[in-house]
């Protein structure tokens, strides 16, 4: 029987044709928490996945219902554009008691827009990569939930297409905080001054992308969503609570906070 597993922080595993083996766990110095990437919940990795004992969708729905607490708005109904970010739609419109409609649905014919060569054509792109259910939202205010904002190119065709399909309003709510920092521990995130949360833009987001109102979920909501569940398990199991020492995830991205020491 095969068992599935993550590799813990810092493991080093031997894969052979017969067993897999861990050879070391390697320690954290000065006995700091580990700094398992935040990201790795919010986008990078498959919603099955399963990290410190929970399934990735259940921690992206946590990070909706918080961010419906933290940034309710008066609206008709709650949406998504496909399909990243559905699992926090979901727990926003749970939260808030509104209902989940879909106002885009792919078109599977295209190509990635990320590939498309300079931003006319990629903002181009999204209009043909996207089919617009005009019927579940004309003349309705819609909040349309998303899991990351970085640059800003994306969204904002989105909006332009949706108002004029007839959305009497589109706010926006973003199920992660804004990324203003490089990430120095492997993920090719855009230079500083492409982040448009260090772009003069960011103090008047909304009216720069075009929606009536754009709110990010706070580090603390985030990090709160992330780590509920564990905490709650590490509390039913002093012994987990033990070897597991102190949580830790890494934010750096999104705090500036980095978990080891920058040489440069």
């Amino acid at each position: 029987s095969r068992y599935y597993r993550e590799v813990l922080p810092g493991e080093i595993v031997k894969i052979s044709r017969h067993d897999v083996q861990t050879l070391d766990v390697v320690q954290r110095l000065e006995g700091d928490p580990s700094a398992f990437c935040i990201f790795e919940y919010v986008y990078f990795a498959r919603p099955d996945s399963i990290f410190e004992g929970q399934m990735v969708y259940s921690v992206r729905r946590r990070c909706g219902q918080q961010l419906a607490i933290e940034a309710p708005v008066e609206a008709d109904l709650v949406s998504t554009v496909p399909e990243s970010a559905t699992p926090a739609a979901l727990g926003y419109a749970e939260k808030c008691g509104l209902p989940y409609v879909e106002v885009l649905c792919k078109n599977r014919y295209v190509g990635r827009t990320f590939i498309q060569p300079n931003m006319r054509l990629r903002q181009l792109g999204v209009a043909k990569k996207f089919g617009v259910l005009s019927d579940n939202f004309k003349g309705k205010r819609v909040v349309i939930i998303d899991d990351s904002i970085v640059r800003g190119n994306t969204i904002s065709p989105i909006i332009k297409l949706l108002r004029e399909s007839g959305a009497k309003e589109v706010h926006i709510r973003v199920a992660s905080p804004p990324i203003r920092f490089p990430c120095y521990m492997g993920i090719n995130i855009p230079t500083k001054e492409e982040l448009i949360a260090n772009r003069p833009e960011f103090h008047d987001l909304a009216n720069y992308i075009g929606a009536d109102s754009v709110v990010y979920l706070s580090v603390e909501g985030l990090v709160s969503s992330v780590q509920e569940s564990i905490k709650v398990r590490q509390g039913n199991n002093p012994k987990t609570h033990k070897s597991l020492g102190k949580l830790g995830h890494c934010t750096a991205c999104l705090t500036g906070d980095y978990p080891v020491e920058l040489e440069w």
